[in-house]
C-alpha cells in the first residue's frame, strides 16, 4: 500500500519570529468614499468624521504601534459615536460611546453602511 507524503514537512520549518501580520490601512479610496458617505448622510444625522493620523515613531504603552482609525460623530452626541478600524483584512465597527464591538466587516464601505445606509451598496468596492 502506498504511503501518503506530507505536502509540507513542518519539522524543517523554523517557527521563529518570522510571522508578519497582515494589516490594511485607510487608503485614498476609503477617504473618498468616507467623504461621499458623510455628505450623503448629513440629512440622516451624521455630523462629522475624522481619520486619525499615526506617527511612525509612536508606540503604545504595551509596545505595539497604533493603527489609523476612523471616528464618526452623529448630531445627537458631542463625543464620537463610532470607531472603525482595520483588523487584519477586515474592518471592525465599535460603538465608541459604550466601547462595544458591533461587528466585523469584509469592506470599509459595508461597515459604514451599517452605521447609516445612505449610499447604495452597489457602489462599494472589494476590501
Amino acid at each position: 500500500m502506498a504511503q501518503a507524503t506530507p505536502l509540507l514537512d513542518l519539522s524543517s520549518v523554523s517557527m521563529g519570529g518570522n510571522v508578519i501580520t497582515l494589516r490594511q490601512g485607510v487608503l485614498p479610496r476609503h477617504r473618498e468614499y468616507l467623504s461621499r458617505w458623510l455628505e450623503a448622510g448629513m440629512r440622516m444625522g451624521l455630523f462629522d468624521a475624522e481619520i486619525t493620523p499615526v506617527d511612525s515613531g509612536v508606540t503604545n504603552f504595551d509596545g505595539t504601534t497604533p493603527i489609523e482609525h476612523v471616528l464618526v460623530w452623529v448630531r445627537e452626541n458631542p463625543d464620537p459615536a463610532y470607531m472603525l478600524r482595520p483588523q487584519g483584512m477586515r474592518w471592525v465597527l465599535i460603538d465608541h460611546l459604550r466601547n462595544h464591538e458591533l461587528g466585523s466587516y469584509a469592506s470599509f464601505e459595508l461597515a459604514l453602511h451599517t452605521i447609516r445606509p445612505v449610499l447604495p451598496l452597489a457602489e462599494t468596492y472589494a476590501a
